[in-house]
């Protein structure tokens, strides 16, 4: 059974940071890609960055120079580093595990 299990969420004040975290189990994962999405109240799930299993990135325009991915495929752990943040980064983060498998997500509210 694949699980995918999120940390790192939580409150922080517009220009904080915060490190997200997300680790699966039960499935290989140096072979796939991973990313991360989010989504706000009444909007869609958008994605946010990703990274191929060839360390391709690609992110959001809203988010470039500001959020970082990576991953660790010995934890089969990947990592979103939040920087600079804003209000309108608030939000449900989900990780994505070949774009098949879903984490359960983590709330990240951004406000003074």
């Amino acid at each position: 059974q694949v699980q995918l299990v999120e940390s790192g969420g939580g409150l922080v004040q517009p220009g904080g940071s915060l490190r997200l975290s997300c680790t699966a189990s039960g499935t290989m994962f140096s072979i796939y890609s991973v990313g991360w999405y989010r989504q706000a109240p009444g909007k869609q799930r958008e994605l946010v960055a990703r990274m191929s299993n060839g360390g391709i990135t690609n992110y959001a325009d809203s988010v470039k120079g500001r959020f970082t991915i990576s991953r660790d495929n010995a934890k089969k752990t990947t990592y979103l580093q939040m920087n600079s943040l804003k209000p309108e980064d608030t939000a449900v983060y989900y990780c994505n595990l070949s774009g098949n498998y879903w984490g359960q997500g983590t709330q990240v509210t951004v406000s003074s």
